[in-house]
């Protein structure tokens, strides 16, 4: 195991690495879109712009659990280049409007290429085509984007125009349910109505920099619903053709108005401005450490502000889950909210790094609810896939409070929370198991595993995290009777704890245990019925320390039950039981931190007599299952939540309570770190001392509690030190 003592030997060792000083200004050159981009990280190498609404990029596949953002890093071939898609999914979705250039008509114009002729950095892409005699290039704004294509001849060249494209978990093509599509002199525009994941609305239009020499539609392939084109280009002696595109949720119109947001045909100026603003966002975190280590932690910003993404158009309109139009009277909204995963560091971390946009991101939410009667789960394009269990937007809302934002109304937000947690949810779909029943959970204070389709230990568990939210939310604002009623609800793991296992364990309707009962065994949707999510006992018995900490500790008999329950957790069980299984990846022991059940574990020692522990753990995990190569993220990225996870690992601390709106301190995996946010005081972070046990948390010299350090203590700024 490699301790943080050994980390910081190599981050200080003289010669070893060059240290990246605070001189360096384009910290856009530090990021590689391609971490993550290889195996089950699901990361994608087109460009975007931070929290864009747009990302043009290379599609490999179609389909298939590998390809949820239609790339994988060893595919040796390129289908062509749709405009948009989500960071590191479980479930693949979007992929509209794919391009693909070539020199010839072919049946087939899917091409090979070779790596080295691959380039990505923030804002930018660009592969050639062996097949297709082509060099692409990809930019983009905020809500549209910009190809360029050079050809190896001049004259007649050619642009495939798929609309049926998309992806799709499915063994075949996405569905198009309806489409429309219309030609102008240098361009199209359309729109269509898809269902996968959700349910939603695209428009389109796209505008060439040359006239379109000819149109030819292409042959139905067997379930197409939408057409493919074939448009033909007269180039002259430069041999270059450039296209913008811009994507709605609205119609045409948006779409359009959405195209010109930038307007001009300056590839490279547009690519600039790109670069400069990722250069200024991933400039609010610097850290003194070695160059692999700028990169993983440079890469892991760039994934964190990738998402949540723009929906609302220019013009301020988008579409929401029911599927009408709604206006934008001030700020921005959003859509690709992975909830499940990223209420437990995602969001408490933009609360610290992009506080500018979180009023805008709860304000996303409640127009959510006022749409759809409830809060969202998993909204993506507008739509809602009701993806995962729980209600992962309370406790989103109730931080956001807690940690002073006030952009929002505080009662309307609370109307909110009440009627998701009050409201039995309706199937999305045929065979919708994931659902918040609350006529069934009242009744029992826990989900009974012969009363729902499966999940039922996990689900009981994520009840009260979201409990604890309303509860607490209630408190701030003063509603006495909702704290308490919310407070006795988030009490309801306690049934579950079996006294004799001391873990999280199925119960039925009459209160018998679930026998057998193989508290290693991981179950999943995939493998229903089964009682967890993706996880087993062991994993999932630590969720209600994400909202009762002390409760946790207390039912396990103080701080010693404590610490031996974590031991035998990291270092007593194996770690091969159900690795088949989703979810079990990057493991040690059963600590599983390829899925984000596990992810508040580890800062858990720091409630025990040995907080090293937790320290080493902490270090370990970010040294072995966070590297500067392809493959460098072991698990979903989920949109940014495992990036999120490193982040706060190297800044010291972590929401282990995600409302609650503080911190559990571990210690820093750097010397110095420097938080800088437009319109705040730099928070200066430091590590002092040799040892590997943290002894005092100070800010400004005043001491911290280590197990509840206050977010607004480090909003204001400062100097804060870990002694060691």
């Amino acid at each position: 195991m490699i301790d943080r003592r050994q980390m910081l030997a190599l981050t200080a060792a003289a010669g070893a690495w060059p240290l990246v000083g605070r001189a360096a200004e384009d910290r856009a050159g530090l990021v590689d879109p391609f971490i993550g981009t290889d195996g089950t990280g699901h990361t994608f190498p087109g460009p975007s712009r931070p929290f864009g609404m747009i990302q043009p990029g290379p599609d490999n596949a179609a389909s298939g659990w590998e390809y949820t953002s239609g790339y994988q890093y060893r595919a040796p071939r390129i289908l062509g280049f749709s405009q948009n898609r989500a960071s590191g999914t479980g479930i693949p979705e979007l992929g509209d409007v794919l391009l693909q250039p070539c020199l010839d008509r072919r049946e087939d114009l899917a091409s090979s290429y070779a790596k080295a002729s691959e380039v990505a950095r923030p804002g930018y892409y660009a592969v050639t085509l062996a097949d297709n005699g082509v060099r692409v290039e990809l930019t983009s704004s905020l809500r549209s984007a910009f190809h360029r294509y050079r050809f190896a001849r001049s004259g007649r060249v050619w642009v495939l125009v798929d609309l049926q494209h998309g992806l799709t978990f499915r063994t075949d093509r996405q569905p198009v349910q309806s489409v429309a599509n219309t030609f102008s002199a240098d361009g199209f525009e359309g729109e269509a109505l898809r269902q996968n994941w959700t349910s939603r609305h695209v428009a389109w239009s796209a505008q060439f920099n040359r006239p379109i020499a000819e149109v030819e539609t292409l042959p139905p392939r067997a379930g197409d619903a939408a057409p493919r084109y074939l448009l033909g280009f007269d180039l002259g002696e430069d041999a270059t053709l450039q296209v913008r595109i811009g994507l709605s949720t609205t119609d045409r119109t948006g779409a359009r108005r959405n195209r010109d947001e930038r307007g001009g045909w300056d590839f490279d100026a547009i690519a600039t401005e790109s670069r400069s603003e990722w250069s200024a966002l991933l400039d609010r975190v610097r850290i003194d450490a070695p160059a692999p280590q700028q990169r993983i932690l440079a890469t892991a910003l760039y994934h964190l502000f990738l998402h949540p993404s723009v929906v609302s158009d220019v013009d301020g309109r988008w579409r929401g889950p029911d599927g009408k139009l709604r206006q934008v009277t001030k700020g921005l909204r959003y859509s690709t909210l992975s909830l499940w995963d990223s209420f437990r560091a995602a969001n408490p971390l933009y609360t610290l790094l992009v506080p500018e946009r979180v009023d805008d991101f709860v304000s996303t939410l409640l127009d959510h609810c006022d749409a759809a009667g409830r809060l969202p789960k998993w909204p993506i394009w507008g739509g809602e896939t009701g993806t995962m269990i729980g209600e992962p937007a309370l406790p989103v809302i109730a931080d956001a409070w807690a940690k002073g934002f006030r952009g929002f109304d505080g009662k309307r937000a609370l109307a909110a929370m009440v009627a998701t947690s009050t409201r039995d949810a309706k199937p999305l779909y045929p065979g919708d198991d994931s659902l918040s029943v609350w006529s069934i959970y009242d009744r029992y204070g826990y989900y009974p595993f012969d009363l729902v389709a499966g999940e039922a230990v996990s689900r009981s568990l994520e009840a009260g995290i979201g409990d604890a939210a309303t509860a607490r939310m209630a408190a701030m604002l003063g509603e006495t009777v909702l704290t308490h009623r919310f407070d006795a609800r988030a009490a309801g793991w306690r049934q579950l704890i079996d006294p004799e296992t001391r873990l999280a364990r199925g119960r039925d309707s009459k209160g018998h245990w679930r026998t057998p009962f193989d508290p290693l065994a991981p179950t999943s949707p995939l493998n229903n019925p089964g009682d967890y999510t993706e996880a087993n006992a062991w994993q999932y018995t630590w969720t209600p320390a994400l909202h009762d900490t002390r409760g946790l500790i207390e039912a396990w008999g103080g701080k010693a039950g404590l610490k031996t329950m974590l031991d035998r957790f990291f270092f007593g069980l194996p770690a091969t039981k159900g690795a088949e299984y989703l979810g079990q990846e990057a493991m040690i022991g059963q600590y599983a931190h390829g899925n984000e059940p596990s992810h508040h574990i580890a800062w858990l020692y720091a409630f025990t007599d040995s907080p090293e522990t937790g320290h080493r753990l902490i270090a370990r995990i970010a040294h072995d299952f966070y590297r500067d190569v392809p493959a460098g993220i072991m698990g979903n990225e989920d949109a940014g939540q495992m990036s999120a996870w490193y982040i706060f690992a190297v800044l010291g601390f972590y929401p282990v309570d995600p409302s609650s709106g503080t911190y559990v301190a571990g210690v820093p995996l750097v010397r110095r770190a420097t938080i800088s946010v437009p319109g705040r005081r730099p928070l200066v972070i430091e590590s002092c001392g040799t040892g590997d046990r943290l002894r005092a948390v100070r800010i400004n010299g005043q001491p911290l509690p280590p197990t509840r350090i206050p977010h607004n203590k480090l909003a204001t700024g400062g100097r804060l030190v870990f002694e060691l």
